[in-house]
């Protein structure tokens, strides 16, 4: 691989001169008032990795400045932050005091006085009528790159994908939404299967290796982003807290909270699920599905959970608490499917956690919530389904082809709905990577109107629902 002959590269990243930043910038868990901003000093520019297939870090310092104009004056600059060896490199600060629903602009700026192009988000409104927000997960690095898929979805990624990165990042940023969901998978750490990532160098490798391409961090310098994870970014295929399998629990914990802008740098204790008012009409819950639960293989009975007590009360008290007319609730893993029926790891599967899904639809139908959706990932098929309760549910599917398969529909007798219990207006006809966009805006009678939207990798509408 030749590089520029200015460029050092060492196994042992030291303090560099030169300025880069190879994975950008994230805005992440925007609010009405505030947002964390996050980058990673790195001795390579990137995209390219170096000989050891890494990015590696640097030390240095570096501040964040933003401003309500691309010009940046008035600006504002935060203190200088310092990327240290044992945060990999990463440095993120917390940006409070910011107006409603207000277009900022924010740079990286060097100690050195070297400035970083020009990234963007908007805060949230909770008092505003029109917002939009895209959703994918299951983003697989390894079949993306060899063309090995890991179903029976079509290997499609050409020559200059490998060096931008997935194609559904630029259709993602055509549509130009507000911000981002990454409901899980952001990585896999059990890729490829004979040599999976164990160690804490292996493991941030693969949050390196995705976030370097060109496509990424345009997409993600132009919106906010939210953040889940699943198995595979936690630990390995359908993890849950128990075994002496690395990475261990408490290690997967820690790099998902080191690599992705959801708490405050160091915050390991405040809880992964959360719930923002995203608009007068719209208010999102985002829950946490590896940290609180039971064995997967335990004996299914009431009181096997994935959520946990607190987590669950903490859902319910706000859900009824709530005045948004659209409630929308972001769950790693489906909760009405169908599924295959020879897992065990989610609310779908009668040998999981079904009991816990059928106590909390029945809940739903009890109080009488209202407006309840849920988006889910982890299946790898885009689907829309309708509980027998009535609850409806959207899996946004994966975002690259070659991590995709062949979705399973209600009454196959190898599903989790034999008996076609569950209606599905739609299950895409062939497996191909995408995402979710959704839309909310004010409809031709003044009231707000939910659209919920699949696309392909392409940014080809595949199917769309309009509610309300």
């Amino acid at each position: 691989m030749n590089q520029p002959k200015t460029y050092t590269y060492s196994l042992k990243p030291t303090l560099v001169t030169t300025s880069f930043h190879a994975q950008g910038e994230f805005a992440g868990e925007p609010t009405d008032h505030s947002v964390l901003l996050q980058s990673r000093l790195t001795s390579v520019p990137g995209p390219l990795l170096d000989a050891n297939g890494d990015i590696p870090g640097a030390e240095g310092r570096a501040c964040f400045e933003w401003s309500e104009n691309d010009s940046f004056r008035p600006s504002q600059r935060t203190p200088l932050l310092e990327a240290k060896a044992e945060s990999d490199y990463i440095i993120r600060t917390l940006i409070d005091g910011l107006r409603e629903g207000t277009r900022y602009f924010y740079r990286l700026v060097f100690e050195n006085g070297t400035e970083g192009p020009t990234r963007t988000f908007r805060s949230l409104s909770p008092t505003g009528d029109h917002v939009s927000f895209c959703m994918g997960n299951c983003m697989n690095y390894y079949p993306f790159m060899t063309g090995q898929p890991n179903g029976d979805g079509p290997v499609t990624a050409t020559s200059e994908d490998k060096r931008l990165g997935y194609p559904s990042f630029a259709a993602m940023q055509r549509l130009n939404p507000d911000f981002f969901i990454g409901a899980g998978d952001t990585v896999y750490y059990d890729f490829p299967k004979d040599s999976p990532a164990q160690t804490v160098p292996q493991l941030r490798k693969k949050w390196h290796e995705q976030f370097r391409f060109p496509r990424l961090i345009g997409f993600f310098g132009t919106c906010g982003s939210f953040w889940m994870k699943d198995d595979h970014d936690f630990r390995f295929d359908d993890a849950d807290l128990t075994g002496d399998r690395l990475p261990s629990a408490t290690t997967g914990k820690d790099r998902f909270l080191e690599q992705v802008p959801m708490h405050t740098a160091g915050d390991t204790k405040s809880p992964n699920y959360r719930t923002h008012r995203i608009s007068r009409d719209l208010q999102i819950w985002f829950l946490e599905g590896r940290d609180y639960r039971s064995d997967n293989q335990s004996p299914p009975d009431p009181h096997k959970s994935i959520w946990g007590e607190a987590q669950r009360k903490w859902l319910e008290t706000t859900l009824l608490s709530s005045p948004a007319k659209w409630k929308i609730i972001v769950s790693p893993t489906p909760m009405v499917g169908p599924d295959r029926a020879n897992k065990s790891d989610n609310h779908t599967n009668p040998k999981g956690f079904r009991a816990e899904a059928d106590s909390f639809f029945h809940w739903i139908n009890e109080k009488k919530v209202q407006n309840i959706l849920i988006l889910c990932g982890d299946r790898h098929w885009q689907y829309h389904s309708i509980h027998p309760s009535g609850v409806e549910e959207f899996c946004c599917g994966a975002l690259n082809d070659e991590n995709s398969i062949s979705g399973i529909a209600p009454g196959d007798p190898a599903s989790t709905d034999p008996q076609a219990t569950i209606q599905q207006p739609y299950l895409y006809p062939n497996p191909t990577g995408g995402f979710l966009q959704v839309d909310l805006s004010p409809n031709s009678k003044g009231k707000s109107s939910l659209t919920l939207s699949f696309y392909d990798d392409t940014g080809k509408l595949l199917h769309q629902v309009v509610k309300g």
